[in-house]
């Protein structure tokens, strides 16, 4: 950490609020560098350029937090089925490390190390070779010595108990964040919360029972919250409802009103939507993210526009009040989410090196018709 940065629990402490970064491998595909599938993170090794353009867009927006870009960069993730890489996973996270410590340097940010859940967990591997795995991430953290550690993405309570016990090793400050919703499935993180698989609505509303079942136990800790960018009220699955600019100020406000500092996002989130987070807690913060040049806030901008109906839209209530359409006829007003009940243990869930075959995808897809 730079001489002068306040750590992350320092910052908690004093009430500030924490902004975090966006869905990496979301915005690293679209962008042409991830393979949805696998959704490794060979690009830090394999396109740095493109991993740090996307780290200093996320840092102009106001992200107070460059969490390295190692999701699934675990070595039997990156061999899991028939998915062929020419980096080791200690190449793909130190790149990572160094990417982030970069782009962290030139603002007020931190640099967090991030490990996630493994293939070999679901294929009931014990706690010795799964914390085994997550060791060997840790070490390369260690190495670069990053700021604090994020144990993030784990559907399986066991599990992120065990990330959490490998994390507290360091005696680095660790935060461990939860795929679950209020329906649930933490032990010795000091950043308690939840992130992924569900919209920021739901997100804010899980984390205000785990803060609730915190307090009770008479325990005490910091709340994070990186949610979706997308619309899922039905849960379960993504659905191609993105955010806007507009719901992100509600989710900054909700959050923050829930008692949430450490606020950011996971798949989805594009460096715009976390603007709006900072704009909606610029007040707060009492400053603005330096990409609020190029933005009137609540559309303010718009009032230079050449067409008087663009214009009219320049004010607070008519993006508040905006009811989206989807634009496609007869679409549905709520999805079928796929909901096939398996879980760790389940011969579903059990991984391999090899490729799917064709056979093991056609009962696949003989299966998805049932459901």
């Amino acid at each position: 950490m730079a001489p002068g940065k306040k750590g992350i629990l320092e910052r908690l402490e004093a009430g500030e609020v924490v902004i975090g970064d966006g869905g990496f491998v979301f915005a690293l595909e679209k962008r042409g560098y991830v393979k949805a599938g696998p959704w490794t993170p060979e690009a830090a090794a394999e396109h740095p350029e493109a991993v740090r353009q996307l780290h200093r867009e996320f840092l102009r927006a106001g992200s107070n937090v460059m969490q390295t870009f190692t999701f699934y960069a675990s070595d039997d993730k990156l061999e899991n089925r028939g998915n062929k890489v020419t980096f080791t996973g200690a190449q793909i996270n130190e790149a990572a490390c160094d990417l982030a410590r970069e782009v962290a340097n030139e603002g007020d940010a931190l640099v967090a190390g991030g490990v996630c859940q493994t293939p070999s967990y679901l294929s009931c591997k014990s706690d010795t070779e799964v914390k085994g795995i997550l060791k060997k991430q840790l070490d390369v953290f260690i190495k670069k010595n990053v700021d604090f550690l994020i144990a993030e993405y784990f559907e399986h309570v066991e599990e992120a108990v065990w990330a959490v016990e490998v994390l507290k090793e360091t005696g680095k400050p660790v935060a461990a964040t939860m795929c679950i919703g209020p329906d649930g499935d933490m032990h010795g993180a000091q950043i308690v919360g939840v992130n992924c698989h569900f919209d920021p609505m739901t997100c804010v509303k899980t984390v205000k029972m785990m803060k609730e079942g915190v307090e009770k136990a008479g325990l005490k800790a910091h709340y994070m919250v990186q949610p979706l960018a997308y619309h899922t009220p039905d849960c379960n699955c993504l659905e191609p409802r993105i955010l806007s600019r507009w719901d992100m100020h509600k989710y900054a406000r909700e959050a923050y009103n829930a008692g949430i500092r450490f606020i950011g996002g996971c798949c989805g989130f594009e460096p715009y939507h976390i603007r709006a987070v900072a704009e909606e807690l610029g007040p707060e913060r009492g400053f603005l993210p330096a990409a609020s040049e190029k933005h009137g806030n609540w559309g303010a901008g718009l009032e230079m526009h050449t067409k008087p109906w663009v214009r009219a839209r320049a004010r607070r209530d008519y993006w508040e009040n905006l009811k989206p359409a989807s634009g496609r006829p007869l679409c549905p007003s709520m999805s079928a989410p796929d909901g096939w009940g398996v879980t760790k243990g389940h011969t579903d869930l059990m991984q391999q090196k090899e490729a799917t075959s064709q056979d093991q995808l056609k009962q696949l897809f003989d299966r998805s018709k049932s459901h």
